[in-house]
């Protein structure tokens, strides 16, 4: 673990240039400890005077590193590979923590219609997303892979708290939610040793605020959002208390092919019910009371877009979202903020916008 104390400062994570943190400067000096894990860096800031929390921030990450050895599909000894192997000959028992989160995915399933999906898995294997070489599959490729596709497949018994699947080639993978997941799990570490006032993320796009900023006037945990075609540029900040915030984009991974005899790009993130890339929307920012919510809805929103969205949030009030879309111009966008309150964001406009 890399720990730095000193005046509060801005840190950015580069592996996803989505979001930015600016703590504003103060006299409040900080601590910020990170730790790799689920291929990305998780860090926490905390404030010096709250020393004592070191113990349990080591214990948080520990915990992060056991949460990861239970989600991965990248090792073969994860209770999700284990899961993946024997569910479809029989149920599975899985702790109360993973039900509580299969149970989450299932209900994201359903309020989304689908567009927030665990058993995507084999969509994104088909894309080439699992294994990072991204290509264009045919049509018959894409139709093999949807019928292993659907949450309908996964039956979740609440008495014996076991997962089954109905067939055979079902999986499932929580890329989509496993670092909100994380960041939970790591805050209800740090709560229930009384610690308030601290701010987590992990890989840049899923972050979780604790209690106040004491360093910032406004007391709030200060997050940037970059401009999804101008990376250099912040397009709006957010101002976190006791809220959990995550995006999701296409441009960390995706690639380029010819279709129609025009060069496409093709983003990682699938449309679970059509089984292609999702394009109506750049980047799809969502607030939300925990971190697992806020990374599920992410993709989601990103999936969904504007319209639907908006219904979604007008159902679920505790729900914020900043959907950044293209616009009819060349290198314009457009900026849908729905369900958010005015001391949440401040949007920073600029002549690129439209």
């Amino acid at each position: 673990m890399r720990v730095v104390a000193g005046k509060a400062q801005a840190w950015v994570d580069s592996a996803s240039e989505l979001l930015g943190v600016n703590i504003a400067p103060g006299s409040v000096a900080h601590v910020h400890a990170s730790r790799r894990a689920m291929a990305c860096e998780f860090a926490v800031q905390y404030h010096e005077a709250d020393g004592e929390m070191q113990e349990e921030v080591l214990a948080a990450f520990d915990l992060i590193e056991q949460v990861e050895d239970q989600l991965t599909i990248y090792r073969d000894h994860s209770e999700v590979i284990d899961i993946n192997q024997r569910a479809a000959q029989g149920p599975v028992e899985v702790d109360s923590e993973l039900y509580g989160l299969l149970q989450l995915c299932q209900q994201l399933n359903r309020d989304t219609a689908g567009a927030f999906d665990i058993t995507s898995g084999p969509l994104s294997r088909t894309w080439g997303f699992l294994q990072r070489a991204g290509r264009l599959p045919d049509a018959s490729e894409i139709e093999v892979a949807l019928a292993l596709v659907g949450a309908e497949n996964v039956d979740l018994d609440a008495e014996s708290q076991t997962v089954r699947f109905r067939k055979l080639g079902i999986e499932i993978n929580f890329n989509s939610i496993g670092k909100g997941y994380a960041l939970d799990r790591a805050a209800m570490l740090l709560d229930e040793a009384n610690h308030t006032d601290y701010l987590w993320h992990g890989g840049g796009s899923s972050v979780l605020a604790r209690g106040e900023n004491r360093g910032s006037r406004e007391a709030c945990w200060t997050i940037g959002l970059r401009h999804p075609l101008q990376p250099e540029r912040r397009l709006a900040e957010f101002h976190l208390r006791d809220r959990a915030l995550a995006t999701a984009g296409g441009a960390t991974q995706f690639f380029e092919e010819s279709l129609d005899g025009k060069c496409r790009q093709f983003s990682h993130i699938l449309d679970p019910r059509s089984g292609w890339p999702a394009t109506e929307v750049l980047t799809a920012t969502v607030l939300a009371p925990t971190a697992a919510l806020a990374d599920g809805l992410a993709t989601a929103f990103f999936v969904l877009g504007v319209e639907s969205t908006k219904q979604y949030c007008s159902r679920h009030p505790e729900i914020g979202a900043v959907l950044v879309c293209p616009a009819e111009k060349a290198q314009g966008i457009a900026v849908n903020t729905i369900g958010l309150h005015e001391n949440e964001w401040t949007h920073l406009p600029s002549t690129a916008d439209c």
